[in-house]
């Protein structure tokens, strides 16, 4: 039974791979977690596109909240945090399909209308936002150029969307429109000379809402669904935000949020947004109070899709891995490992030879673990900042032979903390403002 003395918090975190529920609730300034429901999650195609079942999806978020409610009765609020990048358009209160999911290709040709009109250089140096073919900024101008967004009078990033079937209420959230290269670095808020010059409605950039914010109550018809109601707060609604926000880190510390991304990273208090920067293709993500200067690593997307392809689970893989004396070095940020149909044969094809399964998944880790040592050589050179440590959290944080290897590769101490970073820092913004609450003690 719940304690009645004790408030409680649910975090919805939802990634690329999975979604769960998860409790949260303090004591003596440090925070417990306790998973409630998990469920699946991952891209499907149709038409020879990715596309999210954001329906499946909202069921399976209601359920878990169901079930949270049966089990806690009262809880002071939720917040719900995802991936990145993407976004739900919308007709009034109507959804315009689908919603495409990051890895979909359909950008090529927008990325370069989008350079005919405002130069990368440029883009970077107003929003410091790493190139990514997936950015919002050309997804969106894939949708302007496909006719989508004639009818269009909303674009709600996934997280903000879930909000809105949960509320009604539509309202936009910072650290998760930083990821899109909308957002100006100095003003924190949608940049409009980038807007103007792609003649993007300007309707769909409504004001940007910080954590810790109430959106509103469930709606009437949810809260007789799901047994009672729960206030629905803004956290740092992009998952790595809410990482960067679970564990106090030395200034002298990168840190790498390992999950189906892996983001290597510091925290800094102004955006670097040089041309070395750039160059390098580093990330000024919006934070609380400070910019994620980060860079996105392939991860456990990897080895997870090795896993599913070749059927062998995770933990045997890892096994696996240590016996093999394959140690070939590849790009594990290849565009050709974006959505593979085959993991393996991409790999292969990047080495030019073919490889047993034991090779394939050693050859992963010592190349993940090589990327990481290049971008925390590229931070330190960059940002001239000294790195002692590197602590990892999220999932991959519990792969002690890729917490080895990257020990080796890096040269620093690398300190694993296998919790649920998103969940834990998704609850941390919800209590923002009630009282300080310390990170998660090391």
């Amino acid at each position: 039974m719940a304690n009645v003395d004790q408030k409680y918090y649910l975090a919805i975190d939802i990634g690329a791979s999975s979604g769960r529920h998860i409790i949260g609730t303090e004591k003596n300034g440090r925070i417990t977690l306790k998973e409630i429901y998990r469920f699946k999650n991952g891209m499907d195609e149709v038409e020879g596109e990715l596309v999210w079942d954001t329906e499946r999806l909202f069921s399976e978020i209601l359920k878990g909240i169901a079930l949270c409610i049966e089990k806690y009765k009262k809880i002071e609020s939720l917040a719900i945090d995802t991936w990145g990048v993407d976004y739900a358009l919308l007709e009034g209160d109507k959804l315009i399909p689908p919603v495409y999911a990051y890895r979909s290709s359909r950008t090529k040709e927008a990325i370069e209308e989008v350079h005919k009109r405002i130069p990368l250089d440029r883009i970077y140096e107003l929003t410091g936002e790493q190139y990514q073919p997936f950015n919002t900024v050309y997804q969106l101008y894939a949708d302007k150029m496909s006719g989508r967004l004639d009818k269009a009078t909303d674009f709600l990033m996934i997280p903000e969307y879930f909000n809105y079937l949960l509320t009604g209420r539509k309202v936009k959230e910072y650290t998760n429109a930083t990821t899109g290269a909308f957002v100006n670095a100095e003003t924190y808020e949608y940049d409009m000379e980038i807007i103007g010059k792609l003649a993007l409605p300007v309707n769909l950039f409504q004001g940007l809402h910080g954590a810790g914010e109430i959106i509103g109550d469930l709606r009437p018809d949810l809260q007789r669904m799901v047994g009672g109601n729960i206030p629905v707060k803004l956290c740092a609604s992009h998952d790595t935000a809410c990482a960067f926000e679970a564990v106090d880190f030395d200034d002298d510390s990168v840190i790498i949020s390992s999950g189906t991304w892996s983001l290597v990273g510091v925290k800094i208090p102004v955006a670097e947004t040089s041309e070395r920067s750039l160059k390098l293709n580093f990330a000024n993500e919006g934070g609380i109070g400070y910019f994620r200067y980060l860079k996105n690593v392939m991860g456990m997307w990897i080895i997870n899709s090795l896993s599913k392809e070749l059927k062998v689970p995770v933990v045997e893989a890892v096994e696996m891995a240590r016996k093999s004396t394959y140690r070939r070095i590849f790009d594990v940020n290849h565009e050709s490992l974006i959505a593979p149909k085959s993991m393996k044969h991409a790999i292969e094809n990047l080495v030019n030879e073919r490889l047993s399964t034991e090779a394939l998944f050693n050859s992963a880790m010592h190349s993940l673990a090589s990327s990481y040592s290049k971008t925390v050589r590229e931070i330190q050179e960059t940002i001239g900042k000294p790195v002692k440590k590197i602590y990892i959290v999220g999932g991959g944080a519990k792969n002690n032979y890729l917490n080895e290897l990257t020990e080796a590769y890096c040269g620093k101490i690398v300190v694993a903390v296998p919790i649920e970073a998103t969940a834990m820092g998704n609850i941390k913004t919800q209590m923002m403002g009630e009282k300080e609450v310390e990170s998660y003690k090391l």
